[in-house]
């Protein structure tokens, strides 16, 4: 099966029936990332009189409720409200379209001094030099498949160089995807100077972009152009666990 988009007046092709997963399932209480301190996603049997909501214990259905952190369990998409007070600064309000033309690209954190690993704005422009995207995937190095199950909080994480929220900005980037719990330092008295920068906030506030965070790109999947399919759940919340999927996108040109 075969599908067509045009992207700044390119055609391109892409199969619909081969979709790649870049998010993180979750499991009840274990097996699932961790970071902010978040307690653990769990899944909770709903028991009310003589029903129980689990087959398994010899009831008719599964009926579960669900206690979970967006930005602490897994996958996760956000808006400007996360820094915002704003109460229309939702997620539901703010992304509105759910298909867009994304750039992977695999970079390695740089060690500082002080002992901070950190992705620099000087190895991110150096892979988007003459591409022009609407969502940049951020996958960091080392790549192993631990980051499904690790806990980050109190380990002072990768981040990102807060110069690269303000590049992405003015380069037109919507939408920021990456491996990491946060585009900011774990702990950084507050500032979020990432976050604010590529929002623009509050003074040119981009309030349709988005960043992800805690996705998962396996080493199969290649470097290059995609079309990313970016699912929410509706909440009327700064974010939502998110189920970001790629489809390789692979250009057509015209026979001479």
């Amino acid at each position: 099966m075969e599908a067509t988009i045009t992207y700044r007046d390119q055609l391109y092709t892409f199969n619909p029936t081969q979709p790649l997963d870049i998010s993180m399932p979750l499991h009840n209480k274990a097996l699932q990332p961790e970071c902010f301190w978040a307690d653990p996603a769990q899944f909770d049997v709903i028991r009310v009189g003589d029903f129980v909501g689990s087959v398994a214990e010899g009831g008719s259905t599964n009926y579960k409720r669900i206690h979970l952190t967006p930005h602490g369990n897994g996958t996760h998409t956000e808006c400007y409200g996360h820094i915002s007070a704003d109460e229309n600064a939702t997620i539901h309000n703010c992304l509105k379209r759910f298909l867009f033309v994304a750039q992977l690209i695999t970079v390695e954190p740089q060690k500082l001094e002080n002992g901070d690993e950190i992705v620099l704005l000087e190895d991110v422009r150096a892979q988007l030099q003459g591409i022009k995207c609407e969502a940049l995937i951020l996958r960091t190095l080392p790549n192993s498949d631990d980051k499904l199950t690790r806990h980050y909080s109190g380990t002072n994480p990768p981040y990102l160089e807060h110069t690269i929220g303000q590049y992405l900005a003015e380069k037109g980037v919507q939408h920021l995807l990456l491996d990491l719990p946060s585009v900011d330092r774990e702990l950084d008295e507050g500032k979020l100077l990432c976050h604010h920068a590529f929002w623009q906030y509050p003074k040119n506030t981009r309030c349709g972009a988005t960043i992800t965070e805690l996705i998962y790109v396996p080493e199969h999947v290649a470097d290059g152009l995609y079309l990313l399919n970016l699912q929410i759940a509706s909440l009327q919340l700064d974010a939502s666990p998110s189920k970001p999927v790629l489809y390789t996108l692979s250009p057509v040109f015209p026979q001479l």
